[in-house]
């Protein structure tokens, strides 16, 4: 829910139809949204699944309004997630199954989300850009 009121709000702001002067949004889903996470996390892979569908639906209805909608699907990130699950290290776990063999900084992620956001990808939108180590 939190992801569909945000958006709501930027759109409100952002829109030329609201007097907004565009803008860019990026949402944060998982690389579990298209891999389903099979015995882990498949409610949170479904919950992110619905970020994707709203990135999609959203980019396509704002376009023309000036709004880029964007996501980026991180995987398998050194961040307090897996300890909040019960398994802090689950990265080190699980990352030699990844072809880089290595699980991902929040930096990375980071820089994604600000290149989404800068007038460097002013073209680009209702794409996803997989941050998971080749996965």
């Amino acid at each position: 829910m939190p992801y569909f009121l945000c958006c709501r709000e930027a759109v409100k702001r952002m829109s030329f139809k609201h007097g907004g002067k565009g803008g860019a949004i990026v949402n944060v889903s998982s690389a579990a949204s298209r891999l389903g996470a099979p015995g882990e996390y498949v409610d949170y892979a479904a919950s992110k699944g619905a970020v994707d569908s709203l990135t999609t639906g959203l980019s396509l209805e704002v376009a023309a309004q000036g709004i880029r909608v964007n996501c980026v699907r991180p995987g398998l990130i050194y961040t307090d997630i897996h300890a909040s699950g019960g398994e802090p290290g689950r990265v080190d776990r699980v990352k030699s199954l990844l072809p880089m063999q290595r699980g991902g900084q929040p930096e990375e992620v980071a820089q994604a989300i600000v290149w989404l956001l800068s007038e460097k990808a002013s073209y680009v939108t209702g794409s996803f850009i997989e941050l998971a180590g080749g996965k």
